[in-house]
């Protein structure tokens, strides 16, 4: 060990204690800087003062200034949210998080360290030139010799702690050699930081181009002037004007005024006139309408849905998914579930005269308005709605008569042939407001309002064509030939028994009044009419002087008649007596017979069902041949299975939401689970129907799926086995 030399620190402490005079800073041992002053100071220190107390300082006494308030440190951060929520798709709803993250991090720094001792560090220590590490001391103190390097290593740390001991003890120590200091440099640390960096390749640059042909260019220029610009907005501005007045003082014409229109159209036609009016107008029209408007439609109507969508999830759900789990306790009853409800504002006077479902879109069907009403008729309305959009109907169609009728063309939907109350006919197309075609009483228009219409199959000649009936007892048949609606009488509905006499004396044959008719769904030159005195009369194309055959069917008027959609010789008829009537078609005609009359009165229903009020409509089920369902008057459905029960219905249900409602109409979906009803009040209810309302033969595990003739097959063998215990037998084999 090399002697220690004397500090320096003593030295000058001792000196300036000798220089400093009275009044200046003393230092005593072991103290640091410490100002005692000349003696005034300390005077002027212990001298009392008086305490400045504010003036908004709280005065407490003794046992408040002694009361703790414990305050409780957690680790919990005051500045994290508490309020956080998360959408839960399980329950669909947003829920608020339980969980929240206290951890605060206030300083982060990533870095690179390796141990001394590490294969690393001594590859870095070789590279830098710093030799190994020395043996540790205590393997040296245990052989009883140490190294020069390790007795340099010791002297360096003696000299630093007695470095720091100076002020304390006054005693110097030596300072080791510099020889041996600096001959070995020892790690401050156990870990040792490392910068790398790695270059890698680049891929050169390749630059590629094509040149293509410019187009063709034109150069054109034009000298546009204030007043130009001013011609043109004038112009402009009058066609928008005069537009505005012909929308204004344009008024529909009534039949009187139609007639007269066209007698003197037909004495002053000038050639070419006529279609050169019509196409100006055209343009006037289209060049007013906006275009920007019309690209938002599209757009629109699908944001329409997608929030109709969100606003009735719940019937949406309810109409996929939902089964009356009810059903599985009671085999002979069902019930309906009420879904959407399909309302316009402007047609809540009106009555719903008549339901059709579309023949390509399942969930789109057309609603017509007017009023059963003699003494409230007005104007009429045809809508389109679609269970995807129930706030609002996709197309409306207003008319100046009341609607009582129509019917979609089952190969072109867009057709609509509609009958009025005014005894007129017309077909709409659907991206057109106004008829296509419409009848005047120039060209057969009925006398009394039109009941129902009918679409048929197209001609020899491929044009379309429709019947209608009509209180005037006439049915008629409409062809469009060459854009003109043609028609001709197919059949008179004259009452045989009865004749009026006329003013001169002459007898006159009365008429009965057409209400409902159906078409045979096999043999199409085969229909059924219904009429306001109770009569069910069969007729045919071919002859248009009499019936095929006769039934008195009802004691009031015959509301609706419709065949069984699987058996040929089935039908069922309602009426204003408070029934519903399930027939079967005679074997024989009346052409065959001699005596027509006391076969028409001693003729019985199959079933008969009374159900207490007024029968509105009655409609058969799609899915089997035994289930048809009844609205009345009262505002009930009636939903009947005649293979499960041949006397009581499986579901009435009371639908109507206010009192004195009637229910005039009832219409089965082709292919979904629901019906639609229709009241007076210009509302139409969507109603499932569940599981025992529409029962359906149970499929065999692992067998092919049923064809379609096979189906229909089955649900005749099933009808016909009901029948024949309810025929009664022939009147020979009664007499044998």
């Amino acid at each position: 060990m090399p002697p220690k030399q004397p500090a320096k620190g003593k030295q000058a402490a001792a000196k300036s204690k000798q220089t400093k005079g009275p009044g200046i800073l003393h230092k005593k041992d072991g103290d640091d800087m410490t100002d005692i002053g000349d003696g005034t100071e300390a005077e002027d220190w212990m001298q009392h003062k008086n305490l400045v107390k504010p003036e908004d300082q709280l005065d407490l006494n003794e046992g408040q200034l002694k009361e703790e308030f414990t305050r409780i440190l957690t680790a919990n951060n005051p500045h994290a949210p508490q309020n956080i929520v998360r959408y839960s798709f399980k329950e669909r709803q947003y829920k608020q998080t339980s969980s929240v993250d206290q951890l605060a991090i206030h300083f982060a720094l990533d870095g690179n360290m390796i141990h001394k001792e590490s294969d690393e560090a001594k590859r870095q220590r070789a590279r830098l030139g710093i030799p190994e590490a020395v043996p540790s001391e205590h393997a040296g103190s245990e052989g009883g010799e140490a190294t020069p390097a390790a007795g340099a290593a010791e002297g360096e740390e003696q000299a630093k702690e007695e470095a720091a001991e100076e002020a304390k003890d006054g005693a110097a120590t030596p300072a080791p050699a510099e020889g041996e200091s600096t001959g070995s440099k020892k790690l401050t640390n156990q870990f040792n930081y490392s910068e790398r960096a790695s270059q890698t390749y680049n891929n050169p640059y390749r630059e590629r181009g094509t040149a293509t042909e410019p187009p063709p260019r034109a150069t054109f220029s034009g000298n546009v002037t204030q007043w130009d610009i001013f011609d043109a907005y004038q112009e402009d501005f009058e066609k928008q004007m005069e537009t505005l007045r012909e929308k204004q003082a344009y008024k529909p014409p009534t039949a009187f005024q139609q007639i007269v229109q066209e007698k003197s159209k037909e004495k002053k036609v000038v050639p070419g006139r006529r279609e050169e009016e019509k196409t100006r107008k055209k343009l006037t029209i289209t060049e007013t309408q906006g275009e920007d408007i019309s690209r938002l439609n599209k757009a629109s109507k699908i944001v329409e849905r997608m929030v109709n969508q969100n606003t009735f999830d719940d019937i949406a759900q309810d109409f996929k998914y939902w089964e009356d789990p009810s059903d599985e306790y009671r085999e002979n009853e069902g019930t309906l579930l009420p879904l959407w409800r399909f309302t316009y504002e402007k047609a809540k006077k009106l009555a719903v005269t008549s339901l059709c479902w579309n023949p390509k879109y399942k969930d789109l069907f057309a609603v017509s308005f007017g009023s059963y009403d003699f003494m409230k008729q007005g104007n009429g309305m045809i809508l389109f709605n679609s269970m995807k959009n129930p706030s609002f109907p996709e197309f409306v169609y207003e008319t100046d008569s009341g609607v009582m009728c129509l019917d979609l063309h089952p190969e072109h939907p867009y057709l609509i042939a509609v009958g009025f109350y005014d005894g007129s006919v017309g077909i709409f197309n659907v991206e057109r407001k106004e008829p296509v075609h419409r009848c005047t009483a120039k060209n057969g228009k009925h006398t009394d309002p039109v009941w129902q219409v009918r679409w048929q199959a197209d001609d020899l000649e491929n044009n379309h064509n429709f019947y209608s009936v009509s209180s005037d007892g006439r049915i008629v048949h409409w062809t469009i030939i060459k854009n003109e609606l043609t028609y001709q009488d197919v059949i008179c509905l004259t009452l045989p028994d009865t004749t009026a006499e006329g003013p001169d004396g002459t007898k006159v044959n009365t008429v009965g009044c057409g209400t409902a008719f159906d078409f045979h769904r096999k043999n199409d030159y085969l229909f059924l009419v219904g009429t306001e005195e109770g009569k069910i009369h069969m007729c045919s194309k071919a002859y248009t002087s009499q019936f095929l055959d006769s039934v008195d069917a009802h004691n009031m008027a015959v509301y609706k008649v419709r065949w069984n959609p699987y058996h040929p010789n089935i039908y069922v008829t309602c009426s204003a007596d408070w029934t519903v009537k399930i027939w079967e078609m005679s074997s024989k005609t009346s052409i065959d017979k001699s005596d027509t009359s006391n076969d028409a009165n001693s003729r019985k229903p199959l079933f008969t069902f009374d159900l207490n009020n007024s029968v509105g409509d009655v409609a058969w089920a799609p899915y089997s041949s035994t289930v048809f369902a009844a609205v009345t008057a009262d505002g009930k459905v009636f939903v009947y299975d005649l293979h499960i029960n041949k006397y009581e219905p499986l579901c009435e249900q009371m639908v109507a939401q206010k009192k004195k409602t009637k229910l005039t109409h009832i219409e089965f979906n082709p292919v979904y689970p629901m019906v639609i009803v229709g009241d007076d009040r210009g509302n139409v209810t969507s109603l499932k129907l569940s599981p025992n309302l529409r029962k359906m033969p149970k499929e065999k595990k692992g067998a092919a799926p049923i064809d379609p003739k096979q189906r229909e097959e089955n649900e005749i063998a099933k009808l016909e086995k009901l029948l024949s215990m309810v025929r009664e037998p022939p009147v020979d084999s009664v007499k044998k």
